[in-house]
């Protein structure tokens, strides 16, 4: 039975956490929230009292922190001095490119494996264990990649050597929130032009304007029921985050040379709307936004 450290128990890391103890792994859990924590003991996981508690003799160590900074300096501070030599590394948090490289160089000389391994598929794809991981790491070492992430992962893509995980992640939730606010813009207009939003996801759903934002997330409730659009909103994938990813993607593009318009487009709406006061609603309420009915997410808040 592996031994799996999981460091960082939230909307996302809670749900990966109780899958890996639901495939009969011994889940050592660490969170500083008290309440997450016991969520997880709840799912079947065992508290531990620090990270180091956490990751010693560990086989896998499994993170999903906030951002870059919490990232190097948990490795750097409390993962690399208390695991023990060899074991695999896994970071699954949305991160910049240059802080996943960084850290893999750090790991990889204090004789551990790491990979970078962030998810697409929100909170029900974590408690469902179908998140899509996108890997960068060595290639020899994704079979045992792969092995840590089944109890989580529909499908686990190696996307090249370290940092290529975080690039696939960021180009993939760009490319995300930009088609996001096309389908609502396409909705706000069906709908001022007398046509059914309903009737329109028929019709978009089979013909050249389907995308994922379409079939499987509809930000209009009805056709499609597991989308948050049927829960006011609440649950899936925060617009506070993905503001978080596209300000990663504008930072890389700036670094890069590349020019990325619509990404620009899309933060600039996204940090609009988190700025209203709905960072925590799903990020496919952008569609109050743009039918001008911010109210009625007011008045449900």
């Amino acid at each position: 039975m592996q031994t799996i450290a999981f460091i960082g128990l939230g909307n996302m890391g809670g749900g990966m956490a109780a899958r890996q103890a639901a495939a009969g792994r011994q889940v050592r859990a660490f969170d500083l929230s008290e309440a997450a924590l016991a969520r997880a003991v709840a799912a079947g996981c065992l508290a531990a009292d620090s990270v180091a508690a956490a990751v010693a003799d560990a086989d896998v160590v499994i993170t999903m922190l906030p951002a870059g900074p919490q990232v190097e300096q948990v490795y750097r501070e409390q993962v690399f001095g208390a695991a023990r030599a060899g074991a695999l590394l896994l970071d699954c948090s949305t991160i910049d490119v240059d802080t996943a490289r960084r850290v893999a160089r750090a790991a990889s000389e204090a004789g551990f494996v790491f990979a970078d391994a962030p998810v697409s598929g929100g909170t029900a794809a974590a408690e469902a264990g179908t998140l899509a991981f996108m890997v960068g790491c060595e290639e020899g070492h994704l079979p045992a990649v792969e092995t840590a992430l089944a109890p989580m992962s529909r499908v686990t893509i190696r996307a090249g050597d370290w940092g290529a995980g975080q690039a696939a992640k960021i180009c993939n939730n760009m490319l995300l929130g930009v088609s996001m606010i096309g389908t609502c813009e396409a909705i706000a207009l069906a709908e001022k032009l007398g046509l059914d939003p309903e009737r329109f996801f028929e019709i978009a759903s089979k013909s050249s304007g389907q995308c994922w934002s379409v079939t499987s997330y509809y930000p209009w409730p009805g056709p499609v029921p597991a989308a948050p659009s049927n829960r006011d909103y609440q649950g899936g994938f925060a617009t506070a985050m993905m503001l978080k990813d596209l300000k990663l993607a504008q930072e890389a593009a700036a670094r890069a040379g590349a020019s990325t318009p619509m990404g620009a487009q899309a933060e600039a709406l996204y940090a609009l709307f988190a700025g209203l006061g709905h960072g925590g609603r799903d990020f496919s309420a952008m569609l109050a936004l743009l039918r001008g009915q911010l109210a009625t997410l007011e008045a449900s808040a």
